[in-house]
């Protein structure tokens, strides 16, 4: 008892001063550090990322938060009320950004997102009530479509079929739909030099089997359950391999050779089948 009142000798207290240091200092240095966080407004910021990360559902994560970082610092405000406009070519950049963030078949993330690309070229809704025109409409369109695997004839076909007039007022689902057509021709086409090539290995394909998978490619277009153009997503669905599989064996039933069939004639007619069965805007 005697021992523990005894007073701590100098050199005693300077050890126990010397252990109660450096925790002082961590808990300064961790003070610090979040009121730093918390006055640089880096929390929120991260928190804002990461919600935008799991509304859009990019294919690229990684790259997604590097765009998002650097428009936040391109824009001086980060898009605070009050900033100067984008320019016309900035805003079209940005709403093709936003289209091509999450793949088309994630509707939920693609539909967001393709709302978003609607605010951005109609000026936003904080200055004015949202409107797009014809004109920046058929030119995010454009933009969508190329460069890309489909042929230049369909793509102006396409166009013609989904996009106004420069002067009409585009509505919301106009511009999803289109935008939409012009995703999944992409795609269509990307997955018909495919299958040219998967018919062709490293030469020509022959012209017989190349007829036979463009009529299964156009049955498999055909489902009027679904509405346009839902039904070309359900569409790879039905080309699987057993069914190209039926579709070549008849076609090789015949043991003549036939002629070969280019990879960009075999493009032209699987992207004109596509393009047949979108429906006009009106």
């Amino acid at each position: 008892q005697d021992g523990r009142n005894r007073p701590l000798s100098p050199a005693a207290k300077m050890a126990v001063c010397e252990k109660r240091q450096p925790a002082a200092a961590a808990a300064r240095g961790l003070g610090s550090e979040a009121q730093f966080l918390l006055q640089a407004d880096v929390t929120a910021m991260v928190r804002e990322a990461l919600l935008k990360v799991l509304e859009a559902r990019p294919e690229e994560p990684v790259a997604f938060l590097a765009d998002y970082f650097e428009k936040l610092v391109l824009s001086g405000a980060g898009g605070e009320a009050g900033a100067d406009p984008l320019g016309l070519p900035q805003r079209l950049a940005r709403a093709l950004w936003y289209v091509r963030l999450a793949h088309h078949s994630h509707r939920p993330a693609f539909s967001s997102n393709v709302a978003l690309a609607y605010e951005c070229l109609s000026g936003g809704a904080r200055r004015r009530r949202p409107g797009l025109d014809g004109r920046l409409y058929s030119e995010l369109l454009q933009r969508v479509c190329r460069p890309g695997p489909a042929p230049e004839e369909a793509v102006a076909a396409l166009l013609r079929k989904v996009q106004c007039r420069e002067h009409e007022a585009v509505p919301l689902d106009v511009f999803r739909y289109g935008v939409l057509s012009c995703a999944v021709l992409r795609e269509f086409a990307t997955k018909a030099g495919a299958l040219y090539d998967a018919l062709g290995g490293c030469g020509p394909a022959d012209k017989r089997l190349c007829q036979a998978v463009l009529r299964a490619l156009e049955e498999a277009l055909v489902d009027g359950d679904l509405p346009l153009p839902a039904r070309y997503l359900a569409a790879g669905a039905k080309l699987g391999p057993d069914g190209l599989a039926l579709a070549m064996d008849r076609a090789l039933r015949e043991r003549k050779l036939s002629d070969a069939m280019s990879r960009e004639e075999f493009l032209r007619k699987a992207a004109d089948l596509f393009v047949a069965k979108v429906r006009p805007v009106k």
